[in-house]
């Protein structure tokens, strides 16, 4: 499979190609939190660790009190569209931003080619198949910059991130836009779009773009990944027919809570500041990993996490987790392969003591 090509119909599962070879499919429900264990440092999972702070905290607790009810959404609904400068009629909450990609999936059976630019998050592509769907991927080569001629014209349907998980890719918003045509669904996972101060590539806002779908997370930067909750922002009519195929009720009061706390602007200016300072200690990781020999960064990572190349990177996953440390397998990425790892940003005292064991992991191996 050539690197920046359009591929169609691929199965997921091991299957055989000309002349008897076996192919073995990257395994798209694979998520950093199986690299996890006890005793093991948090490299692998892309959720900031930090307590939730008491504007968050307190609401959450509350609304336990509220647990005999049955959810209400509107609170929480005209919170986000105010924080992103919309109508309600374009705002759909969901049970983390992942849901979104399976009421995209279930929704629009009727799409004749949906495209998913890779490497990314695998759940679209996973949901899309679970669905019935045929999925072509677009595979971007390092350094994962996206071209939108690479695109077939009739896709009908486009799934991209930005920035994007795992290569920390921030695409230009222009480029972006230029995917949107009539005709199209063009859905930008945005799940980590909070982690770039000031969002300056976001399409959240915009309304002017035809049949743009925003996904967006409150899991990572918060720290809510057990409470699940996301939403999507989208055409009125769009949005309507996705919530036609939600589970009634299907985010809990205590989720409703969440969202709306993070929407108010104070959270949001808490959030920027946040991402301000990720962004120093994601500078000090990449300078530290572009120092050790045999790892190679490409681009400019932009999120809480980077995509790295290293030889022989499944026996350098596991050596570092004989030493303490989980990292993020990057075989499981359409578009990567075996020699790439995923590193979760965390600040710099981790990043220096992880540092200094991938140094003595690679020399081992040498």
């Amino acid at each position: 499979m050539l690197v920046g090509e359009t591929t169609r119909g691929r199965d997921t599962r091991p299957g055989s190609c000309a002349g008897g070879a076996t192919v073995t499919e990257p395994d798209l429900d694979h998520h950093g939190d199986a690299e996890v264990g006890a005793g093991l440092v948090d490299l692998a999972v892309n959720v900031r660790s930090a307590p939730l702070p008491d504007w968050l905290a307190k609401p959450v607790a509350a609304s336990l009190a509220d647990l005999a009810a049955y959810p209400d959404s509107r609170a929480a609904t005209e919170a986000v569209a105010a924080r992103h400068g919309r109508p309600a009629a374009e705002v759909l909450l969901t049970a983390g931003a992942a849901q979104g990609f399976v009421l995209l999936a279930q929704a629009l059976r009727g799409v004749r080619r949906p495209v998913v630019v890779h490497p990314q998050f695998t759940e679209p592509e996973a949901a899309l198949r679970h669905a019935g769907h045929t999925v072509e991927r677009v595979l971007l080569p390092p350094p994962f910059t996206l071209d939108p001629a690479l695109v077939p014209a009739d896709a009908d349907l486009v799934f991209v991130g930005n920035p994007t998980n795992p290569t920390s890719v921030l695409h230009p918003a222009g480029t972006l836009a230029a995917l949107a045509r009539p005709g199209r669904v063009l859905v930008v996972d945005e799940a980590f779009a909070d982690t770039v101060p000031g969002e300056p590539e976001s399409l959240a806002a915009r309304r002017d773009l035809p049949g743009v779908v925003v996904l967006r997370s409150l899991t990572k930067t918060w720290a809510l990944a057990g409470l699940r909750i996301g939403y999507l922002l989208g055409p009125r009519d769009l949005v309507r027919t996705l919530a036609a195929v939600q589970p009634l009720w299907p985010v809990s009061t205590p989720a409703l809570a969440a969202a709306t706390a993070c929407a108010a602007p104070a959270a949001v200016a808490e959030e920027h500041a946040i991402a301000t300072r990720l962004a120093a200690d994601r500078a000090h990781l990449v300078a530290a990993l572009r120092a050790v020999p045999g790892v190679t960064v490409p681009g400019e990572p932009a999120s809480s996490f980077v995509a790295l190349r290293v030889a022989g990177a499944a026996a350098v996953r596991l050596a570092l987790r004989e030493r303490g440390y989980a990292v993020r397998r990057g075989d499981t990425f359409p578009g990567l392969g075996p020699d790439w790892l995923r590193v979760a940003v965390r600040d710099t005292a981790t990043t220096d003591a992880f540092i200094a064991v991938l140094t003595d992991v690679l020399k081992e191996n040498q």
